[in-house]
């Protein structure tokens, strides 16, 4: 079931990867990404953004390394949807007792609640010019706000709509099961499956390269120093990826709230920005001339993982917090730390 799941994701991605790299702009000062609104239909129509919550709240509880896996297949098409958010916002809701998004959804901070009334912006939202849902956590409450008005355009450095919503208005709420941090780190989960992705992508696209690119009469991949960059470029996939299936594997933790799943998830934004960090350069150097060019299909890709690397907190936060927390065991209780974790996943 969760081979077939995922042999469907990656077909459909595959179907729409000409369209999605289309809507891509050369140039990302001209604008975000189109819309791929057939696509985001077939999504729906698929029931992808009910993977998670269970049969009873709705959904087809898929196991989150099965749903999250397809948030990396996306990825690995530059697929700009939020697929993703729509998940996580899908899940939070069913274990709130709260209706599940209209449409696209996406997940956000900053507005503040009096009663049941919101009000406040929320920066840098997500595809939030499409989210019709907008599932928010003010203080210990969950929020399902709808009806927001977008104030600021804006995207990142990859063309991702990237926007500034407000709210004055009633909305539905329950109590929360997870608390701020807990909320960014799944948005983070998201982002390091997501990196995963295009790092895969962007090594196979490089190794491909690197065999077919003839220079003095052979492959430029024969030369040890393009081969030593591969090296090191897939240790740094090979890693992110096991570190993001790590932090999904815990994702129910979540809620139970044993720390399991925060420290991985910490672990996993870390290891995929680092590994974010070094590959695109090496996948860039290694194209040379053609690596540089703006509609090349590579861009897309190390664009939003210089974009993904910065978002819902980058190396040097989750580091402090994840050392911190470390320095708080003690030496008798470190290991045990560390296996149970492992033991979890």
């Amino acid at each position: 079931m969760q081979e077939m799941v995922l042999d469907m994701g990656a077909k459909l991605f595959a179907e729409h990867a000409d369209a999605s790299f289309a809507a891509h702009p050369d140039d990302v000062t001209e604008g975000a990404v189109a819309w791929l609104a057939e696509l985001w239909d077939q999504v729906e129509e698929l029931g992808l953004p009910l993977a998670l919550p269970t049969e009873v709240q709705g959904g087809f509880e898929l196991p989150p390394t099965t749903a999250l896996g397809l948030v990396r297949l996306a990825a690995t098409q530059a697929i700009p949807l939020p697929l993703g958010e729509t998940m996580i916002a899908n899940w939070l809701l069913a274990h709130a007792g709260l209706p599940p998004a209209e449409g696209p959804a996406s997940l956000a901070l900053g507005p503040t609640l009096d009663g049941d009334r919101l009000t406040g912006t929320a920066a840098r939202v997500a595809f939030g010019r499409h989210a019709q849902t907008v599932v928010l956590l003010v203080g210990d409450r969950l929020v399902r706000a709808t009806g927001a008005t977008v104030t600021d355009h804006s995207h990142n450095i990859a063309g991702e709509p990237r926007d500034t919503l407000e709210w004055t208005r009633a909305v539905e709420t329950a109590p929360a099961s997870v608390d701020e941090q807990t909320f960014r780190l799944l948005g983070a989960t998201l982002r390091s499956q997501a990196i995963a992705g295009s790092l895969d992508a962007a090594l196979s696209m490089t190794v491909a390269y690197a065999n077919e690119r003839q220079q003095f009469g052979r492959p430029i991949g024969r030369f040890q120093a393009i081969q030593q960059n591969m090296a090191v470029m897939a240790t740094h996939v090979a890693a992110a990826g096991a570190a993001a299936d790590m932090a999904t594997d815990l994702l129910p933790d979540a809620l139970v709230g044993t720390g399991a799943f925060s420290a991985a998830a910490m672990a996993a934004k870390i290891r995929t920005g680092e590994a974010a960090g070094t590959s695109a350069p090496i996948a860039h150097q290694t194209h040379g001339a053609i690596g540089y060019t703006s509609e090349y299909r590579l861009h897309p890709l190390t664009r939003r993982l210089w974009s993904w690397r910065d978002e819902w907190g980058r190396e040097a936060e989750w580091s402090d917090a994840l050392g911190k927390r470390v320095c708080t065991l003690g030496p008798d209780d470190f290991w045990p730390f560390l296996t149970r974790m492992g033991a979890l996943a």
